[in-house]
């Protein structure tokens, strides 16, 4: 056989693999845990902790969705304005004293110590004014992110039906211009293949992750877990914050979301590219051993199977074409769903390769920002590499 025939059977059998034996990442069914329909008989106390920086944009569709909250038990909003210039706390008092609803604090940490990132800098002050307010529960949640009215609700019923530690979902993203619809629903698809939710979600769990945009976690399981401190240099502080709470022998459970979105646009590929570069070679601990083995991987599990299906039709090589053709089949296969689940039509099932090269690429780049001393970029800070701190 040729070398290309190899490669491609060996990329349909990862693809096997990935269909069978990575935790059904590519189906779509990991929804919000079941509840009584009255919920609990006593409603706990939540605050509300929302991190924002220079987000006029999009505050005044996400701010009151919050204020907006039909929960039964007792609620309040923190909005933490970390550093804004366009008026953003300004913005969110005048949005208080039109929409009513919930009450709103507004307060401003101040510029982050040395080893904090912004948002968990701004996520400390809030946490800890919130703590003082003895919640049994907090949400975090970005400031880009809408909820429906009954959001809190449905979330504080599930953490207590199951005896959850942390609830998270991972709200649906915006999917309106043409990168949106060619990029988003693929990061969802990629993130769920690295974390898949069935292993997070098992009792006995094989992974561990979270999604930052919407966040409902126990108070005393943060507590004992010591965040927000023990990973303030966290870039990827979702993942982290997981892991924190999982070491502290919590409870979690991580899902796609129904009543939860993002508005934050990104209508062109440079935004979203941004988006992508900045964290990825975070997620790679700033290794160029992974970096390397993460290209290599993307290339046989990606890019081959195309590549095989037409060099081998044009080339005469049946194998190479058989077994190329049917690793981008079942590729495709397992992107249905997550199209499915936003909306999109299934013609872009079988783009999966180019949005995978186009990954490939923003990896790549975020290696590239990361030793020209850029790193981590995102709304006027710059995180370089984080140091070791001392974990639980």
């Amino acid at each position: 056989m040729s070398t290309l025939a190899w490669f491609a059977l060996g990329s349909l059998a990862v693809w096997a693999w990935l269909l069978l034996g990575q935790g059904f990442f590519w189906r779509t069914d990991q929804r919000l845990p079941p509840a009584p329909r009255k919920g609990p008989d006593r409603w706990p106390r939540v605050v509300i902790v929302v991190p924002a920086r220079d987000e006029a944009e999009v505050l005044p569709v996400s701010l009151p969705s919050l204020l907006a909250q039909d929960y039964p038990g007792v609620a309040e909003v923190i909005l933490v304005d970390d550093g804004s210039t366009d008026g953003t706390g300004t913005l969110a008092v005048g949005l208080a004293g039109r929409c009513g609803g919930l009450p709103l604090s507004v307060v401003s940490p101040g510029e982050p110590e040395a080893g904090w990132t912004g948002k968990l800098w701004a996520l400390r002050h809030g946490m800890a004014l919130a703590r003082a307010r003895e919640p049994e529960f907090l949400l975090l949640t970005d400031a880009d992110i809408a909820h429906e009215p009954d959001s809190l609700r449905l979330l504080v019923a599930a953490a207590k039906a199951n005896g959850l530690d942390l609830v998270s979902q991972m709200a649906r993203l915006r999917v309106a211009s043409f990168w949106e619809r060619l990029v988003v629903p693929a990061f969802v698809y990629f993130f769920a293949q690295l974390y898949p939710f069935r292993w997070i979600n098992r009792r006995r769990p094989l992974a561990t992750a979270a999604a930052g945009g919407c966040v409902l976690l126990r108070t005393e399981t943060a507590v004992a877990a010591g965040v927000p401190e023990v990973i303030r240099q966290a870039v990827i502080d979702d993942v982290s914050l997981a892991r924190a709470v999982r070491r502290a022998g919590g409870r979690i459970w991580l899902g796609l979301a129904e009543r939860v979105d993002s508005v934050r646009p990104y209508p062109g590929l440079g935004e979203l590219w941004r988006m992508v570069a900045r964290s990825a070679y975070a997620q790679l601990r700033h290794s160029p051993p992974l970096l390397v083995g993460t290209v290599a991987g993307l290339v046989v599990v990606y890019l081959v199977p195309p590549v095989a299906l037409v060099a081998g039709v044009a080339g005469g090589d049946a194998v190479a074409a058989w077994a190329g053709g049917a690793a981008w089949a079942v590729m495709a296969g397992t992107y249905v769903p997550m199209l499915r689940y936003y909306r999109q039509t299934l013609w872009l099932a079988p783009l999966l390769p180019f949005t995978a090269f186009l990954y490939l690429l923003m990896t790549v780049d975020s290696a590239v920002r990361h030793y020209r001393g850029r790193g981590a970029a995102w709304k006027g800070r710059t995180y370089a590499r984080p140091e070791a701190t001392s974990g639980r």
